[in-house]
């Protein structure tokens, strides 16, 4: 039987009658067409269109006409809602009207920098945490700034809203086949955190796209808000989304050397080398708004350096103390208001350009990089990643390769809308001015 028959057996078995295509736009936003599901035939056929135009960053007026495709390894059914008339949805790739890739579709972009990897022998293998905030609603649903819980990291506490909401989301994302590996109160009042298991870089993507939709419905239903700002309060940690990544051979992780004093391969680090190269150019995708910036600041740990590390959180990049099968690298920088199929994109391109190139890193800080002075870091080769978003478009700018990777429809029209989003931040008049200047002068 073919996944599509498979589907069509699933579809009239769980009496679903509405079908989801989703897709994100450049900026990572989740959007939908849904339809019958009556038409699915239609839909895997290429025949179902929408109006590109009004999609940030995809077409033109004049040239709007775009077609949605599912892809059919994305099916799934939603645990929640009623059961009677039950919706599905698939993660769709975006074709232009005459049934070519669409070259500002993000999934087709991550799609590309995975063939080039797989020409090189590698399966790419990410895998993120989840962090985000929860807070109250009115009447309304809209959030209100008041937090659910004065809790801290790993903290437990008597049954609440904020407690019930995440053992929800967990068993959903169960349901839709997600392998939780943890979840738990983070260091921050209302933070939580939930990590599932690594999967292909794609299906990673795709994975993400979709826990952050699971995890704002469920908190909907509990008359609460999630959200993925980075940094909602200035003395808290803000919310991350830490990527952890390795390269596969078959069944083997690349990554690995027993014979290595830091069991490392020089794979892995010419990898590592890579992106600390275009870390610079990365933070631009992986930090993508004002507020990502107010959490990278030093003693959150959150990192403000370029360097790696097998020791501490300080560094952009640490090697965590699993060996084996289990050998990663993790990039510590990026927060979930990223686009996790441009961020995955830019992220394996720089690494594996490090492998073309075979680009070592500088030796490894071990010290705590909040603690070192401006000297001792100057010493040690560390450079400091942007600290502000215009800062990180300038680099992406000057970047030839992420700006390859992002192809010339995807990084024009993010660089555009970045600069208008800067000029916005910065003409508006912000009540720590107010505060600060109103009476003094």
């Amino acid at each position: 039987m073919s996944i599509e028959d498979s589907i069509k057996k699933k579809i009239k078995g769980e009496n679903v009658q509405f079908i989801r295509l989703q897709f994100t736009d450049i900026f990572g936003i989740l959007k939908n067409v849904t339809i019958m599901a009556d038409d699915l035939d239609k839909a895997l056929n290429g025949e179902i269109m929408f109006d590109g135009s009004s999609i940030d960053g995809f077409a033109r007026v004049e040239e709007s006409d775009m077609l949605i495709v599912p892809d059919p390894d994305t099916f799934d059914i939603f645990p929640w809602g009623p059961q009677e008339d039950r919706v599905a949805r698939f993660i769709c790739d975006i074709y232009d009207s005459n049934g070519n890739p669409f070259s500002g579709c993000p999934r087709r972009r991550l799609k590309e920098v995975l063939a080039e990897a797989k020409e090189m022998g590698f399966t790419v293998n990410i895998g993120p945490e989840g962090e985000f905030f929860l807070f109250y609603t009115d009447d309304k649903l809209n959030p209100i700034f008041d937090i659910h819980d004065e809790a801290g990291y790993f903290d437990l506490s008597p049954i609440d809203r904020g407690e019930r909401a995440r053992r929800e989301m967990i068993l959903a994302l169960r349901d839709l086949g997600f392998e939780i590996e943890a979840s738990h109160h983070e260091a921050s009042p209302g933070q939580h955190e939930i990590d599932f298991k690594y999967d292909e870089a794609l299906r990673t993507a795709d994975n993400f796209c979709t826990f952050k939709y699971v995890v704002k419905n469920i908190a909907q239903k509990h008359e609460l808000y999630a959200t993925f700002m980075p940094k909602p309060f200035r003395d808290t940690q803000g919310s991350a989304m830490h990527c952890h990544q390795s390269l596969f051979k078959g069944e083997e992780n690349i990554f690995y050397d027993p014979n290595d004093p830091l069991e490392l391969s020089e794979t892995a680090k010419y990898y590592i080398g890579g992106i600390l190269k275009h870390a610079p150019a990365i933070t631009a995708l992986a930090n993508p708004t004002v507020n990502s910036y107010k959490r990278l600041v030093p003693g959150f740990e959150a990192p403000v350096n370029i360097g790696w590390s097998t020791a501490n959180r300080s560094t952009l990049i640490r090697i965590p103390a699993g060996r084996g099968l289990g050998t990663r690298m993790e990039l510590r920088s990026p927060d979930a208001t990223s686009n996790p199929y441009l961020l995955f994109t830019v992220m394996i391109k720089a690494g594996i350009q490090g492998i073309k190139d075979k680009s070592n890193p500088a030796e490894p800080i071990d010290k705590n990089a909040y603690d070192m002075s401006i000297k001792d870091q100057i010493k040690a080769g560390v450079k400091f990643l942007p600290r502000t978003m215009l800062e990180a478009i300038e680099a992406l700018e000057k970047d030839e390769l992420i700006l390859e990777a992002l192809g010339s429809h995807v990084s024009s029209k993010f660089i555009e809308a970045k600069k208008t989003e800067w000029k916005e931040f910065s003409d508006e008049v912000h009540t720590w001015e107010i505060t600060k200047y109103l009476k003094k002068y």
